[in-house]
């Protein structure tokens, strides 16, 4: 099914290689640290921040139905997405080409423009990410040796993160972010070349083919019919919402403590620092012990997150929050895809992989953007109350609904 071993050693060499080149471009264009104070710096308003936060989850959710039916159509996948990634960052490197000739206000704009653009491509990843790997990886190697790629690429992630600063401070605005994202941009051009090298068979596992109103018209049955499954895009849903707001933990950060270049240097670091403690314990923890127990630990860090960015209004403590939220976005990221694999019907994970991401992303969209308003006005706390209420509501389901689902489905 996965090929020789040959195949095997060389397709988990490039995930590997993935992970290391992935980590480092998203430390520099990234959405929980760079873009907010890049924001920032152009004075955009709260709204504006929302609106750039909340594309990849709106750009995404819109572009499900589109790259779900293209994925269930591909006899080839790593062939079409390598394509689909070219791409997406060719386009965004015109952007980074164009950022000096555009006043502030205009440029906030422009970004937001490309960075919407970008994220209509992003809505390719999982519906081919998953199924690739899947495909291509035993169950016992699709988590702790793909952790270390991801950690070698965060550990790269924090040398890189110490150079931000340094760029900030002495390369003139809007240059500085010019050579940030420019460099991202290069790290990720190279990434999408190891999806090209990779090995795959065309019959090693049968897909249904289906249009875009098809893949449409699938959502709703697969939710109607399929109790686990409806259960898993309940619980992730919530988890999804909680990860998708820790931007605006950067912008809290600056608002309340007037963080400057240096804390942001130090949110980043420590974001990828995170990633790459949290893809090797959790990638070795969840071929061992399986995604429903990573499910919960994940929900538990997120709880955890909340509870300490509410107990004191301190830059520390935001600091452990932080932590805590990084830890349990990355547990969840290596944990989603093994959860699908373990309720989704042979040949549709396109679709599967698509229906989470439609619904646990358009939800996570309506949420950022309603809270922009709210926050301007109420203030963060209502951010950290709702953090916490999503990991609680996401455990609550895991252990009382959906672990019953499953085990009646395993017992029948």
């Amino acid at each position: 099914m996965y090929g020789t071993q040959k195949d095997i050693k060389h397709n988990l060499f490039l995930f590997v290689m993935n992970g290391m080149l992935f980590m480092p471009a998203m430390t520099l264009i990234s959405i929980a640290t760079v873009i907010p104070f890049f924001l920032e710096q152009l004075d955009a308003s709260t709204f504006q921040i929302a609106m750039a936060v909340s594309m990849p989850f709106i750009c995404t959710f819109m572009a499900q139905p589109l790259f779900g039916s293209i994925a269930s159509r591909t006899k080839v996948l790593h062939k079409t997405f390598t394509k689909i990634l070219w791409l997406q960052r060719s386009i965004f490197f015109i952007f980074v080409l164009s950022i000096p000739f555009f006043s502030p206000s205009v440029l906030t704009w422009n970004f937001l423009l490309f960075w919407g653009i970008f994220n209509i491509f992003v809505g390719s990843y999982n519906v081919f990410f998953t199924p690739l790997m899947l495909k291509l990886l035993p169950p016992d190697k699709r988590g702790g040796i793909r952790g270390i790629g991801s950690a070698i690429g965060a550990a790269l992630g924090v040398g890189i993160a110490t150079f931000i600063p340094l760029i900030l401070n002495r390369v003139a605005f809007p240059y500085n972010f010019m050579v940030i994202f420019g460099i991202g941009t290069l790290f990720l051009s190279v990434e999408s070349i190891m999806f090209l090298l990779m090995r795959e068979h065309e019959d090693v596992e049968p897909r249904v083919p289906m249009g875009i109103l098809q893949y449409i018209k699938g959502i709703p049955a697969s939710l109607r019919d399929d109790a686990p499954f409806r259960a898993l895009v309940l619980m992730c849903t919530f988890l999804v919402i909680s990860n998708a707001l820790i931007p605006y933990y950067t912008v809290y950060a600056v608002r309340a403590f007037s963080a400057t270049e240096s804390h942001i240097a130090t949110l980043t670091g420590l974001a990828v620092v995170s990633a790459a403690v949290g893809h090797v314990i959790f990638g070795f923890m969840v071929d061992r012990a399986g995604p429903r127990v990573t499910s919960i630990i994940a929900a538990c860090l997120v709880i955890s997150a909340g509870i300490l960015a509410l107990s004191t209004n301190s830059l520390a403590f935001l600091y452990a929050a932080w932590i805590f939220a990084n830890l349990g976005n990355t547990c969840y990221v290596v944990t989603a895809s093994l959860l699908l694999d373990e309720v989704t019907p042979s040949g549709k994970m396109p679709l599967y992989v698509g229906v989470l991401t439609t619904i646990s992303l358009a939800t996570s969209s309506a949420v950022l953007l309603l809270l922009a308003p709210v926050l301007e006005n109420v203030g963060f706390t209502l951010l950290f109350v709702t953090v916490l209420v999503c990991g609680v509501l996401s455990l609550l389901i895991n252990l009382l609904v959906f672990r019953k689902h499953v085990a009646r489905r395993v017992s029948a």
